[in-house]
């Protein structure tokens, strides 16, 4: 991973606060070039130093790591004249920031932007800039968040997907938290069902606040709208396809564009909670007990308890939460009761499964509890010699289909997937004449009471 580079960087120094600020958001490696001797405690923080003058060139010569950025960072501008002018030499190709210093001259600064790309003075520039050029990409979307939430004129409308699942009640949860934050009112809500026993239980245990919308019409007593765990209105959920979206914060693929002011759509994140964590680390916002625990439960249920989707961030995440979570309650989440609809249901997707070409599909018939579909395709996938599973079933007139795969991200998951999809159509298609719906379903009305 390519390094940024802070040059001239003494204690007490401009430089010196932003080494110590990257070092603390964990964003890049951080090498610091300096002489001044106080800097001997950079090592025992995580940071690589260099002790020698940053504005000989044969030293910064010496630097192996690939280099993403170079700050100028002492108080002299006749000092960050020199390193910069060493730095330009050695680093042509790299984007060079340089800190005017206290009280520069007019020709100090136009020497300095003869040198460097961009020339920052004391003040709001500098702060500002501190994200683009130390901080990185994570900390200049966390920035843009708290300003979009901070500029809402009323009550901000967090929306989940229909019939949320923990990662999707943890991360609106979440959301409004940060909102209210930033003295923003924020309210939780979702269409549809909380059924899934687990998921019932996250919400009593926790006692958390969430709103049940009937119809689409009640959205439009919020003054922004977020999407989260999905992000395009009217697709997994009730919202009119023409809702106008403020604020998008998602880790599946989208179907579509997505449109929103701030839109964060990350496919290569194992859960939504993972990236909400991410933002509490960068503004620095507090996460309470019931927050950690949500967001810990929705880490853990959408990467299969760590072992599917998942990518060093999810792991950093829950490092980060699990000392604040609390670990009874998430015990007593983990092992609620299960109500004999869904052991009945549980009972027909392995009796009525099929298995060809390590692709496992069932069809349960008419469904009760579209939660059992989705645990019932859990429990298929541990199967012997199962990659893929594919259940489906009926109800209101609409074919449900869940599905999943061992390793998700990979080629022959993703065909695995694809080909009992195809097959489950044909067979719905076989029993039921179909009509497109506007909610992005096909939905079919039986000829019989028995079609699958």
């Amino acid at each position: 991973m390519p390094s940024r580079l802070l040059l001239g960087c003494g204690a007490g120094t401009v430089g010196h606060a932003l080494a110590e600020l990257a070092r603390e958001r964990r964003e890049r490696r951080i090498h610091v070039v300096t002489a001044d001797p106080e800097q001997r405690e950079f090592p025992r923080r995580g940071v690589t130093v260099t002790a020698a003058d940053p504005a000989n060139p044969a030293v910064l010569r010496k630097i192996e790591e690939p280099i993403a950025s170079v700050f100028v960072g002492a108080d002299s501008p006749a000092r960050n004249i020199d390193i910069a002018r060493a730095a330009n030499e050695v680093f042509a190709d790299v984007p060079i920031v340089a800190y005017g210093g206290r009280e520069p001259t007019d020709e100090e600064l136009r020497r300095l932007e003869e040198l460097a790309d961009t020339v920052l003075e004391q003040g709001a520039t500098l702060r500002g800039h501190v994200n683009d050029t130390v901080l990185g990409r994570p900390a200049r979307r966390a920035q843009g968040l708290h300003r979009l939430l901070a500029n809402v004129d009323g009550t901000l409308g967090v929306i989940l997907h229909d019939n949320p699942d923990p990662d999707a009640i943890a991360s609106g949860i979440a959301l409004a938290r940060l909102a209210r934050s930033v003295d923003t009112d924020a309210r939780t809500c979702y269409f549809g069902d909380i059924s899934h026993q687990e998921n019932r239980a996250l919400v009593n245990l926790l006692d958390l606040d969430l709103h049940e919308l009937e119809e689409p019409e009640e959205v439009e007593e919020f003054d922004a709208i977020a999407l989260v765990d999905h992000s395009l209105p009217g697709v997994n959920d009730r919202l009119p396809e023409e809702t106008r979206i403020d604020v998008v914060i998602d880790h599946h693929p989208s179907a579509g564009p997505v449109e929103g002011h701030h839109v964060d759509v990350r496919s290569d994140v194992g859960s939504t909670s993972t990236m909400m964590v991410e933002y509490f680390r960068h503004l620095e916002v507090p996460i309470d007990e019931t927050t950690a625990t949500a967001l810990l439960f929705g880490i853990r249920t959408d990467t299969d308890d760590f072992s599917r989707g998942l990518v060093a961030l999810d792991f950093e995440a829950a490092a980060e939460i699990v000392p604040l979570a609390d670990n009874a309650v998430l015990d007593q989440i983990e092992r609620p009761s299960v109500t004999s609809e869904t052991l009945e249901t549980l009972a027909r997707a392995i009796r009525n499964s099929r298995v060809r070409d390590r692709v496992c599909t069932s069809c349960i018939g008419r469904l009760r509890d579209r939660d059992a579909l989705a645990q019932s395709a859990d429990r298929l996938l541990n199967m012997e010699g199962v990659d893929a599973t594919l259940v489906y079933g009926f109800r209101d007139g609409t074919v449900y289909v869940s599905a999943r795969a061992r390793g998700p991200r990979s080629t022959s998951a993703r065909r695995c997937v694809t080909r009992s999809t195809r097959s489950a159509a044909r067979v719905a298609t076989r029993e039921w004449p179909a009509r497109r719906s506007r909610w992005g379903f096909w939905e079919r009305r039986p000829r019989t009471t028995n079609g699958c």
